[in-house]
């Protein structure tokens, strides 16, 4: 039985000792040119050097939040293109269906000014 988890293990100690490998040789050759832009902090758009507690715009964290959302409503097409035969004419209507709710709720936020950046 555990000759049959042999080259499973092997596998993994190659791809393993590959990786250590590929990330030191990167890590040893790969150019290293810090300076303060490239090492300061980064997040949401704002500058890092201000006051903690100042105020911020919330829009960008709408426009992410719907980015997201979105996203992962157009990743269910994925599985329902490649069922597309299984599942007929009840599945062509249903993805219909999820798609009209899915442009009425993307016009919706259009309309209301969500995805405005200004």
């Amino acid at each position: 039985m555990l000759a049959n988890y042999l080259p499973i293990l092997i596998f993994l100690v190659v791809a393993g000792g590959l990786a250590v490998v590929l990330v030191g040789l990167g890590f040893l050759l790969g150019p290293s040119n810090p300076d303060t832009g490239k090492s300061s902090t980064y997040e949401c758009g704002f500058e890092p050097f201000e006051d903690t507690r100042m105020k911020f715009d919330v829009r960008y964290y709408l426009v992410a939040i719907l980015f997201i959302i979105f996203d992962l409503e157009i990743a269910f097409l994925f599985p329902w293109a490649v069922s597309l035969d299984a599942i007929g004419t009840f599945g062509l209507a249903s993805m219909g269906i999820f798609l009209g709710v899915l442009v009425v709720g993307f016009i919706y936020e259009w309309k209301k000014g969500a995805l405005e950046w200004d």
